[in-house]
């Protein structure tokens, strides 16, 4: 299917959009913390997963905020870099949990759903915080995606722990953690699409500025 686009324009951050980004990086480093150690405890994979995800949610957030005063350019390669990051999360998270289910162990229920309730809670707070940010440039819209997915994932540790508790086996939480792994890599793969629009984008109208300057100049 052929369609005819146009570059896009530079674009400002949205105002409020860095206050936003250092709220969502505290409560973020909060709970990977909080889920970091409560996922060695109860020897739940998709708490794990969730766990690893909150951390490299905050990494993504100071890469934002360090790219949020530059160009279109820069914020649109920042973006790829946290793209892949969430596609790699994803394969990693696969990974680990093939890794758990050849070892037959079986994890904590209760602690499982009380800790994805809190993480529910969190993450529901800083994508309400981000929701009004979710059609901006990549960079925007990667943070967006990175709130929204820890949210379904939350809701997901907490059926998870449910399925455990009923089957008292370890598939609920391996299925569960495969959900999110599969979440990660397909937006990691979203945010890399738009991040080459954004950067192609920005090269053309750097190229055009640059041929006007030198018209002018001639």
């Amino acid at each position: 299917m052929a369609c005819s686009c146009s570059a896009p324009s530079p674009k400002s951050p949205a105002p409020g959009f860095r206050r936003a980004l250092w709220i969502a990086l505290w409560v973020n480093l909060a709970m990977f913390l909080v889920e970091g150690i409560a996922s060695l405890q109860s020897g739940s994979v998709s708490l794990m997963a969730d766990a690893i995800d909150f951390f490299g949610d905050s990494a993504n957030y100071v890469l934002s905020l360090s790219v949020l005063g530059m160009g279109m350019l820069w914020r649109g390669r920042a973006a790829m870099v946290k793209g892949l990051t969430m596609a790699v999360f994803g394969l990693v998270v696969w990974g680990r949990g093939i890794w758990v289910m050849q070892s037959g162990i079986t994890p904590e229920p209760l602690t499982m759903g009380l800790v994805g309730f809190l993480a529910l809670a969190a993450n529901v707070s800083v994508a309400a915080l981000l929701f009004h940010y979710r059609d901006g440039d990549s960079d925007m819209r990667s943070v967006w995606l990175c709130s929204r997915n820890d949210a379904i994932g939350n809701i997901a540790v907490m059926t998870a722990a449910l399925g455990v508790f009923g089957t008292g086996t370890a598939w609920p939480d391996l299925i569960v953690a495969g959900i999110m792994g599969t979440l990660a890599f397909t937006a990691g793969i979203s945010v890399v699409r738009h991040a080459r629009s954004d950067i192609a984008g920005a090269r053309v109208n750097a190229r055009e500025a640059s041929e006007v300057s030198q018209g002018g100049l001639n």
